[in-house]
């Protein structure tokens, strides 16, 4: 066992799990710490398991009832490639579901990734996408994509390329469409307030 101690208890909430994701990553290949807690972190290991499956071991040393201590050690160097999602089960459920059906969810990533469904005649009107190239895979279902200068039939297996802030608008065929989009992840919009 590893004498390293990241002792949580006294540390504020909101800063609780990035304090502990910190010093996993520090760790090297083989490498652990002992988590201390005031409670059995299992959100904590979901997220573990979110990001680091396969590449960690979580092992209860003492489990409450006022102190948790939890030996977590890095197995592998990054996390492993893994299966996110079968896209045919994710189109095939509830077809009548509209907007993001799926969204690549871990934490430490550099791309976006959603599966997007819209019903029968369903449409996203027209708009100049952001400052990203987006890649669209048609999935299932068929439709349309109208841009500055005509439209595209979007049919399955169709692989489609949106430059960044070109302008354009989905409609759905007539049994809807699913499709995923790919593109480098952006920044979350900050609000500031202007002084006055």
């Amino acid at each position: 066992m590893n004498d390293d101690v990241v002792d949580v208890r006294a540390v504020r909430k909101p800063d609780k799990h990035p304090t502990i994701f910190a010093a996993y990553n520090a760790l090297e290949c083989g490498e652990s710490f002992v988590l201390v807690n005031n409670h059995d972190p299992l959100h904590l290991h979901e997220e573990f398991e979110d990001e680091y499956a396969g590449s960690y071991e979580w092992d209860y040393l003492e489990s409450g009832p006022r102190v948790w201590r939890i030996e977590i050690r890095k197995l592998t160097s990054t996390p492993l490639p893994r299966l996110l999602c079968n896209s045919a089960l994710v189109t095939a459920a509830d077809s009548d579901a509209t907007g993001a059906a799926w969204k690549l969810q871990t934490r430490e990533r550099d791309l976006d990734s959603n599966i997007i469904r819209l019903p029968p005649t369903g449409t996203i009107g027209r708009h100049t996408g952001p400052d990203v190239d987006v890649l669209v895979h048609v999935l299932s279902g068929t439709g349309e994509l109208t841009t500055e200068n005509g439209a595209l039939a979007l049919t399955p297996g169709a692989l489609v390329w949106l430059p960044r802030r070109s302008s354009r608008q989905f409609t759905a065929g007539s049994d809807g469409i699913s499709y995923l989009t790919v593109h480098q992840r952006r920044q979350a919009l900050t609000l500031s307030t202007r002084s006055s």
